[in-house]
């Protein structure tokens, strides 16, 4: 996966046409690759911008082909903490693939996903906790993921993990010391001390895991399916919702065949809101199909919008969604309040602690509490918050086995079983936190993680 000795090249930034585009190279001849490349004053300046041209160079004469800046990061104070040049050029993608392709041809090779922040990591310039946080953060779709993205780069889980492991090893230290001088009565803690240390260890653990349920919610999004028989006003609740005409409207029962999804920005949360074909028995084999659609999308679902319009009698069809959604987190959405009611909420066959919303889909009346009503239903208790929080799956069954192993701890240390047991429980806690920051994690687990980032970065 990674060789020390290769310099590596790639384009840093996305792809398509922009005004600048930028190519990074990192490795122990990234100067000698942009010299190469580069017009202009030998060697580049550290860390400062310099204008120059980038040329080809073919049979002794050198052709300009664009100016750029660049800019020399020599290791290990830099990104990957090797010899980084940055090349900012005009940001056409026929240039850029120029640029990179010049670069291999001097002596570099394009890099794999990943690989300049793995380098980082190796290099020990971010812990493996920083490093999933980058890739976190040039995948967030909302603000509050990038910046719970942004709070795990800075190392707000890194230095509560590092805290708690220094004191794993002085309690482990003092433990193996009592354990190695046994004949000379030599004893480094007592045993209500240990107790102690364990159980304020177990808070930690436990206080980093309250908010994880919301923090994943928001680093993972979720998705909700908006349901209902047809006309009812699915596609104008999910127009709305979206704050834009992204799903067909028209009065013909039956003209969402299929699911279209967009991201809605909620909160924070990042939920993929799905608009379904009205649920009905048909005979037309394609409104059959969309319908079978939204029924599976349902059971994947992390809530449901079961939309019913109360300008009408409630029909059986009103019903048989009502019943099939039942057992589902779900908002029940009474639509079309601007018109004559045909019904009351009150008469609807759901539970009194259910959230009910009446709306406007033609007015907007209501679609404020419907967004609350949504966000309390996918949340639950947890209200999501812009303060630190564990978010990765990887990260919250580390910390879970961690706590676990100083709850076998705190039992040992109660039920008076010999030190050996109470430390042997101690070092998997420390095992679990060191798998978490990458300091003993397998090869396989880092060939995961990095096989998701972009070429670039």
């Amino acid at each position: 996966m990674f060789a020390p000795d290769d310099t590596i090249v790639a384009v840093a930034t996305p792809p398509g046409r922009g005004g600048l585009g930028m190519v990074r190279i990192s490795g122990s001849q990234a100067a000698a690759v942009a010299d190469a490349l580069l017009d202009g004053p030998r060697p580049l300046q550290p860390r400062r911008a310099t204008v120059t041209r980038l040329v080809v160079r073919e049979g002794g004469a050198a052709t300009a082909i664009d100016r750029v800046v660049a800019t020399s990061f020599p290791g290990p104070g830099s990104y990957t903490g090797e010899d980084v040049v940055e090349i900012c050029a005009h940001g056409s993608p026929v240039l850029l693939e120029q640029i990179v392709a010049l670069a291999c041809r001097s002596g570099a090779r394009l890099a794999n996903p990943g690989e300049f922040t793995l380098r980082a990591f190796l290099h020990g310039r971010v812990d493996l906790v920083q490093a999933e946080a980058v890739a976190d953060l040039v995948d967030a779709v909302t603000p509050l993921q990038a910046r719970v993205a942004f709070d795990q780069l800075e190392g707000t889980i890194t230095d509560r993990i590092a805290d708690l492991d220094r004191r794993l090893l002085d309690l482990t230290a003092r433990l193996e010391a009592s354990l190695d001088f046994p004949e000379e009565g030599y004893h480094f803690i007592e045993t209500s001390e240990v107790a102690r240390a364990i159980g304020e260890m177990g808070e930690r653990v436990r206080a980093m895991l309250d908010g994880a349920a919301a923090g994943r919610l928001i680093r993972e999004g979720c998705r909700v399916v908006v349901l209902g028989r047809p006309n009812v006003g699915k596609s104008s609740v999910f127009n709305r919702l979206l704050g834009s005409s992204r799903a067909i409207v028209t009065p013909v029962a039956g003209t969402t065949r299929d699911l279209v999804t967009e991201t809605l920005d909620l909160g924070g949360l990042a939920v993929g809101l799905v608009d379904s074909a009205g649920l009905r028995a048909t005979d037309d084999p394609v409104e059959a199909e969309g319908v079978s659609r939204a029924r599976r999308a349902v059971g994947s679902a992390a809530a449901g919008l079961v939309v019913l319009d109360r300008s009408v009698p409630l029909a059986g069809d009103d019903r048989d969604v009502l019943r099939e959604t039942a057992s589902s987190p779900r908002v029940v959405v009474v639509n079309k309040i601007d018109r004559p009611p045909a019904w009351s909420p009150g008469a609807l066959p759901v539970g009194e602690s259910e959230s009910v919303v009446e709306v406007s889909a033609l007015t907007g009346e209501g679609f404020g509490r419907l967004r609350e009503e949504l966000g309390r239903v996918l949340t639950g208790d947890t209200a999501t918050r812009e303060t630190p929080m564990v978010a990765n799956i990887r990260h919250i069954e580390l910390l879970d086995r961690a706590g676990a192993a100083l709850g076998a701890a705190a039992s040992a240390v109660e039920q008076g079983a010999a030190e050996e047991f109470v430390l042997e429980d101690l070092q998997r806690a420390r095992r679990a936190l060191e798998e978490l920051t990458g300091k003993r994690t397998p090869d396989d687990v880092l060939d995961h993680i990095f096989e998701r980032f972009c070429i670039g970065k």
